[in-house]
This record gives structure tokens, sequence and C-alpha cells, in this order.
């Protein structure tokens, strides 16, 4: 249950920190005003756990009184915070690419 629910939120959470880092702010200042919501919150995650589904992510076989455990809960809430954690801290590998703009100022004066 853990990893059933944590995998596609790694996924999201990498491609969201990397889109966002990358051309977040061009996606906010044209498509966010425009609709007056965050880019990527609604559709991403759907994309994501469809493509994970579709990679062979099977569902874990539960009975009903299994799924409604509060452990088996807690392990699925537990799995999307981690994977989504896990998935931020790796998509932010466009930083590697970013120069220090204070450097830059520095070594031109």
């Amino acid at each position: 249950v853990f990893f059933h629910n944590a995998l596609p939120f790694v996924g999201f959470g990498f491609l969201d920190n990397a889109i966002m880092i990358a051309a977040g702010t061009q996606i906010e200042l044209s498509i966010g005003v425009v609709l007056g919501i965050s880019t990527m919150a609604g559709n991403l995650a759907g994309y994501v756990e469809a493509l994970a589904s579709r990679l062979g992510l099977s569902i874990p076989d539960l009975t009903p009184k299994q799924a409604d455990m509060w452990q088996t809960r807690l392990s699925a809430h537990l799995g999307k915070a981690i994977g989504v954690t896990i998935g931020c801290i790796l998509g932010m590998f466009p930083l590697l690419f970013f120069g220090d703009e204070e450097e830059k100022l520095e070594e031109k004066n």
C-alpha cells in the first residue's frame, strides 16, 4: 500500500518541481493569470497515476475490511507524503544549471 501510493507521487513531485523551477514564472504569468488557478495542481497528478498504472504498478489486493484499517490508511498517506517529498527533492535538479546571479554581478563590477 505504501509503495503503491508513493511511486506515483515521486513522479508527480519530480515533474512538478522540475517544471516549475525551469519554467514556472512564464507558465504562471501566462496560463495562471488567465485561468486564475495553480498551473500544475490539477492535471499532473492524474497523468502520473495513469502512467504508473500503465507501467504495471498493481493495486494491492486488499479486502474491504483491510482497506478500511487505520494502518492501511496511514500507510497510504505516508506513502503519498514521502513520495512527493522525494520527488520534489529529485526535481530540484534544474537548480544545478542556474548560476548565481550575485556572483555574475560582482564579476562585472
